[in-house]
């Protein structure tokens, strides 16, 4: 149970709430010493003022009454007063057989008579082991006034305060142990929850979910997180299936005419001539799978971070030239229209055998499905500190439900099946063109054409 979280928090719980009582308690306390020790030195002061009002009228002999008075008066164990001369020397005093070990320091004369202050102080009467406040102050030109009154009261108030604060102190921590206990339990609640919730999903069953508490706090918030995980999973694994059936699909046709090839070779005779045709027919079906599977490498490894990228300063503008020259001859076969506005001058920080790549993907697939007469336009150009490419065609066009799904591994939209293709060139340009800190998205409707745009930032930093 001691490793458990609802263990950790209710400790973190009891502890703070145990610091934060003692250090209110602690507090009290203080102020409550402060507060009598302020009402004592206030009492001596009246005392003292009292004092210098009866010599003033009466003389020193009518202090030395007032001093056995006072003291008869307040208890002879609770106050006691001594007159004495600047030298120490004492001419008169209240009955001073319970006040015998309150000696008239000489150190206090001396410091009384340099700052011309009250001087307070705490001291222990050892023969009663209790605390008394004693204050020397003026109460004549040269009559010095000692008394002190018994910190007894105030003791018995203290020594009740602690008291009181130990069996607290000992119920706040068993309080807040039990309440922290309980609260940290009907909190986690919910993470028990996720947790069973977790251990019932296997590879097979991703379709438990978490209840939400409704409440829109954190516990909530983990819950629909939690689901929305379970849910990418399961289009993940869903994503996995099918891109392992387009791949089973896409090389059992070239495997099968490779092996179709070989048993040619094998069961009828041929001529030489036949044999270099199967040949280079094998060839030709071995490279298209050698394609594909260098291709899925390509993407699988700028997905995960460690393409092997070589980013250095590239002219664009000369990059999309070259690849407009070198697709313009298949567009003149099907008679396109070929325009090409491009800026001048547009640099960014590129791989540009890479970002060629994407290109040429993109210009391609413009060329294969615009048909015959059509018209294709490439339109590169600054904005905003990007460079934006267009292929404007006006071929067979996408669907809007499809504008996403085109980019996936494999995938291939209904209309453009009769062509030939493995679904991993658009797959394959988006993840070269977010590799550039850049990105692909396409407009356009079925049978109007589409336009592809792709951005790269101009000031583009190392990414891979």
């Amino acid at each position: 149970m001691i490793h458990t979280i609802a263990f950790r928090l209710t400790l973190w719980f009891t502890g703070i709430f145990t610091i934060c009582s003692s250090v209110a308690f602690v507090l009290f306390y203080f102020l409550a010493s402060q507060t009598l020790q302020t009402q004592i030195d206030q009492e001596l002061l009246d005392n003292a003022a009292k004092f210098s009002a009866v010599i003033h009228r009466n003389g020193l002999m009518g202090a030395r009454e007032l001093a056995v008075v006072e003291a008869q008066t307040a208890g002879e164990k609770l106050m006691f007063f001594r007159l004495v001369y600047p030298t120490g020397e004492v001419f008169a005093s209240s009955h001073m057989s319970y006040w015998k070990d309150a000696h008239v320091r000489q150190s206090a004369l001396r410091q009384l008579i340099l700052n011309k202050n009250n001087l307070f102080e705490t001291i222990l009467i050892p023969s009663t082991r209790k605390r008394a406040r004693i204050l020397y102050s003026y109460v004549a030109t040269n009559v010095i006034l000692q008394t002190g009154i018994a910190m007894e009261s105030s003791a018995r108030f203290l020594t009740a305060f602690k008291k009181v604060f130990v069996g607290a102190m000992g119920f706040i921590i068993i309080f807040s142990a039990i309440s922290g206990w309980l609260l940290v339990r009907k909190t986690l609640s919910g993470v028990k929850t996720i947790a069973s919730t977790a251990q019932t999903i296997t590879g097979s069953n991703l379709d438990a979910r978490v209840a939400g508490t409704g409440n829109k706090d954190e516990l909530d918030h983990l819950a629909n997180t939690f689901n929305s995980m379970l849910d990418r999973i399961g289009a993940l694994v869903k994503s996995i299936r099918e891109m392992s059936d387009n791949i089973a699909h896409d090389l059992k046709t070239p495997i099968a005419r490779i092996r179709g090839f070989a048993e040619l070779a094998l069961v009828h005779e041929e001529s030489m001539e036949n044999y270099r045709s199967m040949a280079a027919n094998t060839i030709e079906e071995s490279d298209r799978v050698l394609d594909m599977i260098n291709t899925m490498l390509v993407i699988s490894k700028a997905e995960a971070g460690g393409g092997d990228f070589k980013f250095k300063k590239t002219n664009l503008s000369t990059m999309i030239r070259d690849a407009c020259e070198l697709f313009a001859p298949l567009a003149e076969d099907k008679q396109i229209a070929f325009d090409q506005i491009i800026q001048d001058q547009i640099y960014c920080v590129a791989d540009i055998k890479m970002l060629q790549r994407a290109f040429s993907n993109l210009l391609d697939n413009a060329i294969k499905y615009t048909p015959e007469k059509g018209r294709i336009r490439v339109i590169a150009a600054l904005k905003d500190h990007q460079a934006v490419i267009k292929i404007e065609d006006t071929g067979i066009g996408i669907a809007p439900e499809y504008v996403e799904k085109i980019f996936e591994r494999f995938y291939r939209a209904e209309s453009s099946r009769t062509s030939a293709g493995t679904g991993l060139g658009l797959s394959l340009a988006r993840t070269i063109v977010r590799q550039h800190n850049g990105n692909i998205y396409v407009s356009g409707r079925q049978g109007k054409g589409a336009v592809f745009v792709m951005t790269l930032p101009t000031c583009n930093i190392e990414v891979i």
